[in-house]
């Protein structure tokens, strides 16, 4: 492997932690979003305002908790 200059490598360190800092801010804010779905997916499932069998196939589908019977 070739030597580089000291200033070459230092500002490819630099570049490299400024767009793992992005990236890690991006991924993290997909995630806040995919659970904010998942939430309201999961209130779907349990409003018993919506039909049963379509709430209890898409819990199934989801591989989520089944809404709970009547009481």
């Amino acid at each position: 492997m070739a030597d580089h200059a000291p200033d070459y490598v230092a500002s490819l360190a630099t570049e490299l932690c400024r767009r793992h800092a992005a990236l890690l801010a991006t991924a993290e804010n997909e995630l806040a979003i995919l659970r904010s779905r998942i939430a309201l997916t999961v209130a779907f499932i349990h409003d018993p305002t919506h039909d049963r069998d379509a709430r209890t196939a898409l819990a199934k589908r989801l591989e989520l908790p089944e809404p709970r019977s009547p009481q």
